[in-house]
């Protein structure tokens, strides 16, 4: 596998970062993961959005515009000889003297990799479960999709290893958070409902993308602090992220939900489906861009 290094492409088992990086010392680095649909990076506005906002807030000199994100991704592609593709792309702070530092980050490690991915397809069930481990807080005023990731970690070791069940949260105060890799949805009565960001959840592109979807279709959506027994009692449930698109629950907290035959789910995977090949961003669904 050839992967994308600081300007040029390398095989992986060659490519190699110092170990005095600080996103390696001390967690100082930011991710986003997204689908390329046949050679179309999805919502990559978004991403690149959220990104180049992470990357201010942790004082790193960067940012990165479509133009030449497509660049690198089109040689990653064409390196890799894919079409349809997993992307991660990453930018830790840059090497630095030990210790911590407070000026800024001006020589950042960027590195892209893609694996390989089927040609979208039909929605994929999970069973999701509640965690007795808590949502950790967001380091900072929001929650980064960032190198700090043992919350995540320790949390899908009390999941277990099995891919299709996804693990629950719940924030300090009790209240529904978001799964490990995913965030929450739930239907109910012709409402469509989802724990608010000030949870401490990641405010997850896919999230943003989906609420505005239901809003396009005519479905209200509250975001809200929530109990699990607001959950346990929805018509159905649902979770959300950029790789595997939006994930029908079948069973939760010992109840059965109709997973991928739930007419709320269907409604929006088709809506979902019709706009992965070609939008860059949500705004362009907001602004009536992208017809249905």
């Amino acid at each position: 596998m050839y992967i994308y290094i600081n300007g040029s492409y390398a095989d992986s088992n060659e490519a190699a970062i110092s170990p005095f990086d600080h996103g390696f010392l001390y967690g100082l680095g930011v991710f986003e993961t997204f689908r390329v649909y046949n050679g179309h990076p999805f919502l990559l506005d978004d991403h690149l959005e959220r990104l180049n906002g992470s990357l201010r807030i942790l004082n790193i000199e960067a940012e990165f515009t479509r133009t030449e994100t497509v660049g690198i991704l089109e040689g990653l592609l064409a390196k890799n000889s894919l079409r349809d593709a997993y992307i991660r792309f990453n930018i830790s702070a840059g090497n630095g003297e030990i210790g911590l530092r407070t000026e800024s980050y001006r020589e950042p490690n960027v590195i892209a990799f893609a694996k390989p991915l089927p040609p979208a397809g039909d929605m994929n069930e999970k069973k999701a479960v509640l965690l007795d481990l808590r949502r950790n807080t967001p380091e900072g005023d929001v929650r980064l999709k960032s190198h700090h990731y043992l919350n995540n970690v320790l949390a899908k070791r009390e999941a277990g290893p099995a891919m299709d069940t996804e693990g629950i949260f719940l924030n300090n105060e009790g209240f529904l958070a978001e799964g490990i890799v995913s965030n929450l949805f739930w239907y109910r009565e012709g409402i469509l409902f989802t724990p608010s960001v000030d949870t401490g959840i990641l405010d997850g592109v896919t999230r943003k993308f989906v609420i505005e979807l239901a809003r396009t279709a005519g479905i209200e959506v509250r975001e809200g602090f929530y109990k699990k027994e607001e959950a346990e009692a929805a018509d159905e449930i649902f979770l959300t992220n950029s790789i595997q698109e939006i994930v029908p629950v079948t069973s939760f907290a010992g109840k059965s939900f109709p997973g991928k035959s739930g007419g709320a789910v269907k409604r929006l995977y088709q809506r979902y489906e019709v706009q992965r090949g070609t939008l860059w961003s949500r705004r362009q669904l907001i602004g009536g861009l992208a017809n249905d």
